[in-house]
């Protein structure tokens, strides 16, 4: 046999910038209005909500110095995660709610585990959070690694509660895309192609258009308009030796008997009149609730759960961080920051 041909690894995409974020000056910019939300984003295992309540408790002391500081009107923190949403599914989803201490927080334990929470549901809940805070005095700080939850909590856009029409759905993909886009446009303004830039949000624009001509639409609108984005920076390899020590450490902590309390329904936060959560919903959550459900259920031996988790978890942190990228590209400015 000859030798296989060489193929060079391609090199590691380049990490951004670093810089010092001084709290005084973003502190002057919220009260003056400049900001009106602070956003704390990386991807998993980078330290962000450490840094979100370090973050917060600063802001606190420099409000202290200013005018004196009480409880309703310091930094709050809420949830862009998309799995810490449900009760009972705490250590996969690393809430780490310790971490808080007297920091308020929100958008977590909000939604029983099994069920199915989506993007306008969150959009709603963000929006009915992020009120009250700033009608209370306090300065909201959204910390999260869920790219498509940020967009939706920062990006301006208001996400109609329209349901999917299957029906509607297969005639729709029996058209061309570009009968698909003068359909659209025929229904309301193109501003730019992210309606478009895939056939599935093609089709999903083409669906809550003809729903909105037909129908009345509630919609969100007390929404953040300057977001001030602050990234956690960590190297890719420090950032996988921190999943896997995590990994590991919540696997002792208990990992395994919270997932298999949830399916057998022993599980402390369901409340009595709640059915265990099925296998399939458990992997539905993915990563941690995928694997440990398939080594639960007998499919995986517990190390190639192990290793096939880990590794899931390094692919999807590079995932959030390219999606972070994808925002900068599309001119959102992001401080990257050491912590």
């Amino acid at each position: 046999m000859g030798k296989r041909p060489f193929t060079p690894i391609p090199p590691m995409a380049e990490l951004p910038p670093a810089e010092e974020i001084n709290v005084r000056e973003l502190l002057d910019k919220y009260i003056s209005g400049e900001i009106d939300l602070i956003c704390v984003l990386g991807p998993t295992a980078s330290g962000k909500t450490r840094y979100a309540v370090r973050l917060a408790r600063q802001i606190n002391d420099l409000l202290q110095e200013r005018k004196g500081h009480d409880e309703s009107t310091g930094g709050e923190i809420i949830s862009a995660d998309s799995r810490q949403v449900y009760r009972g599914m705490d250590i996969g989803t690393g809430k780490d709610l310790d971490e808080y201490e007297e920091i308020p927080y929100h958008l977590m334990d909000i939604v029983n585990a099994g069920e199915k929470y989506n993007i306008f549901e969150y959009q709603r809940d963000f929006e009915k959070a992020y009120k009250d805070i700033r009608e209370r005095g306090g300065i909201p700080i959204l910390c999260g690694g869920s790219g498509l939850y940020i967009e939706a909590a920062t990006c301006g856009y208001s996400l109609p509660e329209v349901p999917p029409d299957p029906e509607l759905r297969a005639e729709l993909e029996k058209k061309s895309d570009e009968e698909l886009i003068s359909q659209l446009a025929s229904l309301k303004p193109l501003h730019n192609s992210t309606d478009y830039d895939t056939r599935k949000r093609l089709i999903r624009a083409l669906e809550i258009a003809i729903y909105e001509a037909g129908h009345p639409v509630q919609r969100t609108a007390y929404l953040p308009k300057n977001t001030y984005y602050i990234g956690t920076l960590v190297s890719r390899d420090e950032r996988n030796a921190r999943i896997d020590r995590r990994l590991d450490a919540r696997l002792e902590e208990g990992m395994t008997e919270e997932i298999k309390g949830l399916m057998d329904g022993t599980h402390p936060a369901l409340a009595p009149e709640h059915k265990p959560v099925p296998a399939e919903d458990l992997i539905y959550y993915g990563l941690e609730y995928k694997f440990v459900t398939l080594y639960l259920t007998g499919e995986l031996t517990f190390d190639e759960m192990r290793t096939q988790l880990a590794t899931a978890i390094h692919q999807f942190a590079k995932r959030q961080m390219t999606w972070f990228r994808g925002m900068e590209r599309k001119g959102i400015r992001i401080h990257w920051t050491n912590v």
